[in-house]
């Protein structure tokens, strides 16, 4: 019944506010495998649809900051188990992205979605790691709070489509923070394939915003925007990184720099990535008589 059918050439497109709209310059651009082969169209972001982002992002982070911790560990942790039901489907498109035999693939996917996890176990206790009870002299209680920093642009790994991408994106909203991706310009697909899980699944519209297109393009946009608190280099391009830093300074952008060379991020994960992106308040409280 297949014979002779022409194949459906698939438009992905972003992720912005829980929907997926087209990017508003109209523009896409193909997707090819590791062997050149074409895997599908994606939409090529413009900076409007980085500000739309944005937007959306600031709208939906003070709702994600107020949820309980727990909350956000079960969002996270129902987001992984969708990615465990769609393990086959996520495999095949990280297989084709990166060139990996299936077998490889299915282990990275399974990394990726046992790095969710393990970030989600973290929600409810960031707060006694990084806080703290501190001893005053007088009668006041005063406590160090862990508090997410707010919209947070991420550029996402170039190599490491999924596992990279899941191992700077948990961590940013895990702790109540919204995030703006700039997905792997080259490798977009298995990115695409998580914003659509996310958008069925628990995580409320805006906290997490998926863009594909050129990095070298929207980072800047994101650098600049004041209304984006931090930034994370991961994917960030070669010799593009001074600039974006300069940039960020000028508004006062925490900035994570690019590990050189791009780390492997099938190894032992830990809390800094979190810690980063939170900002430690300090509260002061009468002891009641």
């Amino acid at each position: 019944m297949g014979e002779g059918r022409l194949g459906v050439r698939k438009t992905y497109k972003l992720y912005i506010g829980g929907a997926f709209p087209r990017s508003e310059s109209g523009r896409s651009y193909e997707v090819t495998g590791a062997g050149g082969e074409f895997l599908a169209n994606v939409a090529l972001a413009s900076r409007k649809d980085v500000r739309d982002a944005v937007v959306a992002a600031r709208r939906a982070q003070p709702g994600w900051s107020s949820a309980t911790a727990y909350l956000r560990g079960q969002v996270l942790y129902r987001a992984a188990e969708m990615m465990e039901g769609r393990r086959g489907q996520f495999a095949e498109v990280v297989a084709g992205a990166e060139g990996l035999a299936a077998g490889e693939a299915a282990s990275v996917v399974g990394a990726a979605v046992d790095r969710m996890v393990w970030y989600a176990g973290w929600s409810d206790k960031l707060a006694q790691v990084a806080g703290a009870a501190n001893p005053v002299a007088g009668p006041y209680f005063n406590f160090s709070v862990p508090e997410p920093t707010g919209v947070v642009g991420v550029l996402a790994p170039q190599a490491s489509s999924l596992l990279g991408l899941v191992s700077v994106l948990a961590p940013v909203v895990v702790s109540g923070n919204a995030a703006v991706v700039v997905a792997s310009q080259e490798r977009p697909l298995p990115a695409v394939e998580l914003a659509e899980v996310l958008a069925t699944s628990d995580l409320p519209g805006g906290v997490v915003n998926m863009l594909t297109g050129r990095t070298a393009e929207l980072a800047p946009v994101l650098a600049a925007h004041r209304d984006v608190e931090a930034l994370d280099l991961a994917g960030a391009p070669e010799g593009l990184e001074a600039e974006l830093e300069a940039t960020a300074a000028g508004n006062v952008k925490r900035v994570l720099r690019r590990r050189k060379p791009e780390p492997d991020w099938a190894g032992e994960p830990g809390p800094e990535r979190m810690l980063y992106f939170v900002e430690t308040k300090t509260v002061w409280h009468p002891i009641g008589l």
